[in-house]
């Protein structure tokens, strides 16, 4: 394994605990240059990597992953980060397996940071859960329906289908006027531009098949 991190005292605990751990680090590296130089003469079966290193702090560590993983696709990588930068991590995870993102946070919890180690190299996928926790909410917020109630949802999918007022009241088992209400709650809820209710209709049904 090879560690990777601009802070001296990190890098050297994070090795020394992983030596304790029965892992065998043939390597430390203090920017992404030197992390590609240890990655091509040491070929280590795991690297250890911070996200933000020397000399922008910016990206440089996730590039270098990019590049280990273009390389020698065999590697296992372990991503640290001081935040969740959701954007970043989502391109890492989508580049296959032996893929893992770690807040930086979680390093004290020496049996948990370990065990995610070992899974990524077995052959895992691993996501911090405060990744996980802020996709859902992301997903959520970019939702146009997710204010929509499940009885809303239905009538505007029965909207889609190009049914009326009366065949979406047949379908659901209840009286026009109720779906005139729901119908009516659906195009205040959405993010629709025109004034005009007949357009507003079609728009709200554009806005659900987008989402499908």
């Amino acid at each position: 394994m090879i560690v990777a991190d601009d802070d001296l005292l990190l890098r050297e605990g994070l090795a020394s605990l992983l030596d304790r751990s029965g892992f065998e680090v043939v390597g430390q590296a203090g920017d992404a240059a030197e992390l590609m130089t240890l990655v091509r003469e040491r070929r280590p079966d795991l690297v250890l990597v911070d996200i933000r290193m020397p000399p922008t702090h910016t990206v440089e560590g996730l590039d270098a992953a990019r590049a280990i993983r273009n390389e020698r696709p065999q590697i296992g990588i372990l991503v640290l980060s001081a935040h969740v930068e959701v954007e970043n991590a989502m391109e890492l995870l989508g580049s296959g397996e032996r893929i893992g993102y770690l807040l930086k946070s979680r390093v004290t919890d020496v049996d948990a940071f370990v065990e995610t180690i070992e899974r990524i190299a077995g052959g895992e996928s691993v996501v911090d859960p405060a990744l996980v926790r802020e996709l859902v909410v992301a997903r959520h917020r970019d939702d146009p329906l997710a204010e929509l109630t499940s009885r809303e949802r239905d009538v505007l999918g029965l909207m889609a289908e190009g049914r009326s007022n009366v065949g979406i009241a047949r379908a659901l088992w209840v009286t026009e006027g109720t779906v005139e209400k729901h119908v009516h709650s659906i195009l205040a809820k959405l993010p629709l531009a025109a004034n005009e209710d007949n357009h507003r209709r079609v728009l709200a049904v554009i806005t659900f098949l987008e989402t499908r």
